[in-house]
């Protein structure tokens, strides 16, 4: 009897010595991982024995309970972290425990584009599948100051509207990650760059407060796409508040027109009376008009210094303007660029 129950406790420790020798070889053998990666969603929640099921399921390991197995026994069941996880050839169950504790899930890129309003942000919002929606009332409003007023009033913005409020940038996300956390995420980046613009601003600029800034530099943003004259446009307008001069910027009207502008800015429109409107309102706008970038709130913080007054594109192709520092000089810009356009009409 004494000889058979010691033969059982070393069949018992050698099984278990074999078996414990072959989980450490398993643990850091490769998955069998397609050669283009696989995707695993691990949604809140999910029970570690379950992703291990799906996993022995779709063919990634034979042996499912061993992967189970070994997840309980180092402790790492209980740390697995919900998301998207993208699994690479060449991984093995250990460092898939790893990644999976670590949570290094996939991130998504959300891109914000200089010059953007608020209704364009909206809209790449809603294009991004992987964001969650949860922001609600932001969907319409025919004047231009309803969307983005509400949107501030849902994110509990210091300010009366939603324009500008975010900075321009690429943003990483997670799976599952809210609009209203990007959202915060961009106007805590526009706020940090507007508050160092703000120190740093030449103390002779005309303006009152960093809103004024972010105003001001939202229209020199959509006033050219080119970096190289974002100080010269801004010295204009400067020059102009200076001297009690209206802006008279296009920007600003087709601002105020909102879903009413149809494309083609017009004597009509120009004279048409809005907040917005720079050419029959004096000073700045009651609120930005677009997203400005960090080079725009840099070039208005610290804009030439130049007698300019007047600029209007070449109308060479490149985006490029032409300034004048008396208004004759810019009529004659102006006739120069109608030439320019009615050749290339005709071409």
């Amino acid at each position: 009897m004494r000889r058979t129950i010691l033969t059982l406790v070393f069949l018992v420790v050698g099984f278990g010595a074999a078996g414990a020798l072959w989980l450490r070889g398993y643990v850091a053998s490769p998955l069998a991982l397609p050669a283009g990666g696989y995707r695993l969603d691990i949604p809140p929640g999910t029970a570690w024995s379950a992703v291990a099921r799906q996993l022995q399921d779709d063919g990634i390991t034979p042996w499912g309970w061993a992967l189970r197995t070994t997840a309980q026994l180092t402790g790492q069941a209980g740390r697995i972290q919900a998301g998207e996880y993208d699994l690479a050839p060449g991984l093995t169950p250990g460092s898939l425990l790893a990644q999976l504790v670590e949570g290094r899930v996939v991130l998504h890129k959300f891109t914000l584009v200089e010059g953007w309003s608020v209704r364009d942000v909206l809209q790449a919002i809603r294009d991004a599948p992987a964001l969650e929606q949860t922001l609600a009332g932001t969907q319409t409003g025919g004047n231009a100051a309803d969307v983005p007023r509400e949107l501030a009033r849902e994110l509990d913005l210091p300010w009366q509207s939603a324009e500008g409020a975010f900075l321009p940038e690429t943003y990483l996300y997670a799976r599952g990650t809210t609009d209203r956390a990007i959202l915060s995420r961009a106007h805590t980046a526009l706020k940090d760059k507007l508050a160092d613009a703000w120190a740093t601003r030449d103390p002779a600029l005309p303006l009152g407060s960093p809103y004024e800034l972010l105003t001001l530099a939202s229209i020199v943003e959509r006033e050219t796409a080119l970096a190289s004259e974002r100080p010269l446009i801004a010295g204009v307008f400067v020059q102009r508040l200076r001297k009690g001069m209206r802006l008279q910027t296009d920007p600003t009207v087709i601002y105020g027109l909102g879903q009413g502008f149809d494309g083609n800015l017009t004597r009509v429109d120009l004279s048409t009376d809005t907040p917005w409107n720079t050419y029959t309102r004096d000073g700045l706008p009651p609120t930005p008009i677009a997203a400005p970038s960090a080079v725009a709130l840099v070039a208005t913080s610290r804009p030439a210094d130049t007698d300019l007054l007047f600029f209007v594109a070449t109308g060479d192709g490149d985006g490029s303007h032409r300034f004048s520092a008396t208004l004759r000089e810019h009529e004659a810009a102006v006739r120069d660029y109608l030439a320019a356009l009615s050749q290339r009409n005709v071409n």
